[in-house]
């Protein structure tokens, strides 16, 4: 039977994918503000933004009966985006856009490496081999940049347990965003207080810095919610798919746009990422659609 919805729900996916792809063009027009100044005012103007939507929707209140056991979750979540926000942007404005590629790319390697070392999940053959390709790469990767890719993997490792913490936590989207901008907004307040006091603020040093500023707010939520709505809608081998369409862009930039550096010893280890991918991704296709044939036996069955 065909998914209700699934054609819609791509679009939206591949809608959420896209923006985040695009990340590069906004935030490089961000250069003059300071990294963390960038990151404070998207913690802020999102949580107004998500607040104002759950307002508008009724579902204000839901926030009242979050347990405390869910409020500590929504803090290991919200210090992992952020740092991952914090790194990104520092990443993009000092002109490492295919390294933070790079750190989308390996994200997925990582969600399986957590799997093991935390909750001692069992590897097929496959995913042992893409997991070693990772690890070449990385080696590859490091001697060609001379140093560890640091931006890439904090951003590979931060978005992981990210992604581990929403597994678990039960909160739904919104509500979801919505705690962790409620845990981060403290100290971004107080780092945008300093500022101001400061005099280094660019907030409202223009009304073309004010408006890019006030941008990440919906910059940042849309995606998001184009992303739930498409989680609800796409079954999840179609959604692993989707998702290298984000750092293939961001990678697209950083090499045709911004002409950042590209040698042989760096494609190598790209190349290398790319094929352990390829082996992760039809190993996870192979077990999707083995798992769809024995749920269909079994209802025919029945």
């Amino acid at each position: 039977m065909r998914r209700i919805g699934s054609a819609p729900g791509v679009v939206f996916g591949a809608g959420a994918y896209l923006i985040w792809g695009l990340f590069p063009a906004f935030f490089g027009l961000l250069a003059f503000a300071d990294p963390v100044e960038v990151v404070a005012q998207r913690i802020v103007w999102t949580l107004l933004l998500v607040l104002l939507v759950l307002t508008c929707t009724g579902q204000l209140r839901g926030l009242a009966g979050i347990d405390a056991k869910t409020w500590r979750l929504a803090a290991v979540a919200s210090f992992a985006l952020s740092l991952n926000w914090g790194v990104y942007v520092y990443g993009v404005l000092t002109g490492h856009v295919v390294e933070c590629a790079l750190g989308y790319f390996i994200n997925p390697l990582v969600t399986v490496a957590f799997g093991v070392v935390l909750f001692r999940e069992r590897l097929s053959r496959a995913q042992w081999t893409a997991l070693g390709l990772g690890a070449l790469a990385v080696a590859v990767l490091t001697v060609d940049y001379g140093r560890p890719p640091f931006i890439a993997l904090i951003l590979a490792c931060s978005f992981a347990t990210y992604g581990l913490v929403k597994k678990v936590i039960r909160l739904d989207a919104l509500h979801g965003i919505a705690a962790e901008g409620i845990v981060a907004a403290p100290f971004a307040l107080v780092f945008i207080g300093y500022l101001v006091v400061a005099g280094r603020s660019e907030f409202a040093s223009s009304p073309a810095h004010t408006g890019l500023l006030l941008a990440t707010g919906p910059v940042t939520l849309v995606p998001l919610l184009l992303f739930a709505i498409a989680a609800q809608r796409v079954p999840l081998s179609t959604m692993g798919l989707l998702q290298y369409l984000t750092p293939a862009l961001q990678m697209a930039w950083g090499v045709a746009v911004l002409h950042e550096p590209m040698p042989p010893s760096r494609w190598a280890g790209f190349g290398l990422i790319w094929a352990a991918l390829a082996i992760f991704t039809a190993d996870a296709w192979r077990r999707a659609r083995t798992a769809r044939r024995t749920e269909r036996t079994v209802v025919e069955a029945l």
